[in-house]
């Protein structure tokens, strides 16, 4: 993670990717020198250092002889922490430059992906960190599912990293009634890259071919390398013959790596996202209903469900994992109370009398429950059970009415139809999902104040209505910090303010800039930045 910048002498430039000015050897731009400890299976990519240290001269680094150490950890922006460890070659090809021309020309579409990806992407990187893998792998839920932990595709594949059930069982993702390990954002990441792992050492240490099997299987990627070495062709990515959506798949993931590398050059900005951890795991020992959850953790339902989409019903697995996961701001607080309830207490329970007709398959599906944690529960040895015999049901400490969760976990928080009504303004790219997030609200109820279902296609343009509680009205600055920013060349207030979700009178406020001057590359503004955590 630690980079070196050197503003010494041409000859030092690494692979002369930097050219010097021959009129004036006192401005020699600093370079990164490549670190000697990463893994030699890494694609280098020397232009990514070059950018780096252009930055950092623009921005008035020192000159000379200086030597600057840079810790990825120590960056304010995810998104560098990122670019500076990032290390595949991008060549300019026509597919990679044809993804690179969507992505540019959308910038509205990165924005919504930043958003997603704010509460998980600092453990996707230090994942990889730990692992010594890629960092250009920490976009590929990008190209999978633009980082919606919900997002089910028709072919069955689920979550962020869209596993099929059959891989994700292989790699240790449990799939039942209650809980679907391929939407957990913790434990899918876990399978992931193990996957991506296995991969890469299965295809001979390449992890474009192991990217490109991650989309497609091992069995096709091999296949067609068996027949390139038959035939005395090469094995790379680029000279095997696949399908058309792999050949399009791996250009997506390096295209915007491209942008990540250089956003400047194409106009982009990338959301800023804090370099610090936004999630932590608590671990319990028992079953709990997520409102009891919610409660304890100061969070809504929604909130809760939104970090922990793996859970399909309104509690989690009793058969485990028995973990949450909740914003960093919240653990000691839910761990306090978790420590003062006792285990009984994390589920609502009720008594039932077995009527005529019944079974334990009906009992469950109308109670909400599932037939093994009646059985054990009550302690049953098998299905059997006789009129009058009493059993003690796990049900949800919400409403029947707000806990309309589905095998695709769209969780209910209780909301009615009181409070302030807002009308939102469908964007080009939008989904239920994110427009529920955004207001706190669910895709439940936007469904049912705007007679839609959660399968309906939204149309820019489309208005929507919204209605929030009046306590939820107005509150929304959440948690803050400040971050210094050091101007770049080619910086505007306009830009700075998109890229951190701020507007420019607020910037102008905040460092009693005369609008009237140009800013300067070097110049540092004090910023309020949103540290919200779901």
């Amino acid at each position: 993670m630690l980079r070196r910048l050197s503003a010494l002498a041409g000859a030092m430039i690494l692979a002369g990717c930097v050219s010097t000015d021959s009129t004036d050897k006192t401005n020699i731009p600093p370079v990164v020198k490549a670190p000697q400890t990463k893994p030699a299976d890494f694609h280098k990519h020397a232009a990514s250092a070059e950018q780096i240290a252009n930055r950092l001269w623009s921005a008035g680094q020192p000159s000379g002889n200086d030597i600057i150490e840079l810790d990825a950890t120590e960056l304010e922006d995810l998104w560098q922490r990122i670019q500076l460890q990032m290390s595949f070659n991008v060549p300019q090809t026509r597919p990679i430059v044809e993804q690179r021309n969507f992505y540019s020309n959308h910038q509205a579409y990165l924005d919504r992906v930043a958003s997603r990806a704010q509460p998980f992407l600092f453990h996707i990187v230090q994942e990889l960190e730990k692992r010594q893998m890629p960092l250009e792998l920490a976009l590929l839920p990008i190209v999978e599912s633009a980082f919606d932990p919900f997002a089910y595709s028709h072919a069955a594949a689920s979550g962020m990293w869209q596993f099929m059930p059959a891989t994700g069982k292989r790699f240790g993702l449990k799939q039942n009634f209650w809980y679907d390990g391929r939407r957990d954002v913790v434990a899918s990441t876990r399978a992931a890259l193990d996957y991506l792992q296995y991969l890469h050492d299965k295809l001979e240490g390449d992890w474009l071919n192991a990217i490109a099997a991650y989309n497609s299987g091992e069995g096709r990627i091999l296949a067609a390398i068996k027949r390139n070495k038959q035939k005395r062709l090469p094995t790379d990515f680029w000279s095997l013959d696949l399908p058309s959506e792999t050949t399009a798949y791996v250009p997506k993931l390096l295209a915007l790596v491209d942008i990540l590398k250089r956003p400047d050059d194409f106009d982009i900005v990338w959301k800023f996202i804090a370099n610090e951890p936004k999630i932590d795991v608590v671990e319990l020992s028992n079953q709990i209903d997520l409102t009891i959850a919610a409660e304890m953790a100061g969070l809504s339902v929604a909130e809760l469900q939104a970090l922990n989409p793996g859970f399909s019903q309104w509690a989690t697995d009793p058969d485990g994992p028995h973990h949450l996961v909740l914003p960093v701001n919240q653990v000691e607080t839910f761990r306090q109370k978790l420590a003062q309830t006792p285990s009984k207490d994390l589920l609502r329970w009720k008594r039932y009398t077995v009527a005529k007709g019944d079974t334990l398959g009906k009992i469950a599906q109308k109670h909400g429950t599932n037939i093994s944690a009646i059985q054990r529960i009550n302690k049953l040895d098998g299905s059997n059970i006789r009129l009058g015999q009493h059993l003690m049901l796990p049900v949800s400490a919400g409403d029947e009415a707000d806990y309309s969760l589905s095998q695709v976990a769209q969780v209910q928080q209780q909301q009615t139809n009181s409070g302030t009504k807002l009308e939102y303004t469908v964007k080009d790219g939008d989904t239920l999902w994110d427009i529920s997030r955004e207001h706190k609200v669910t895709v439940a109820d936007l469904t049912k104040w705007n007679t839609l279902t959660q399968r309906s296609t939204l149309k820019p343009g489309q208005t929507l209505a919204i209605w929030q509680p009046a306590a939820a009205t107005g509150n929304t600055a959440g948690i803050s910090r400040t971050v210094t920013y050091k101007v770049r060349k080619g910086d505007s207030l306009a830009r700075i303010a998109q890229r951190f979700s701020v507007s420019v009178s607020d910037i102008v406020k905040w460092n009693n800039i005369n609008t009237g001057n140009y800013l300067q590359p070097g110049q540092q503004l004090k910023l309020m930045v949103s540290m919200t955590q779901v």
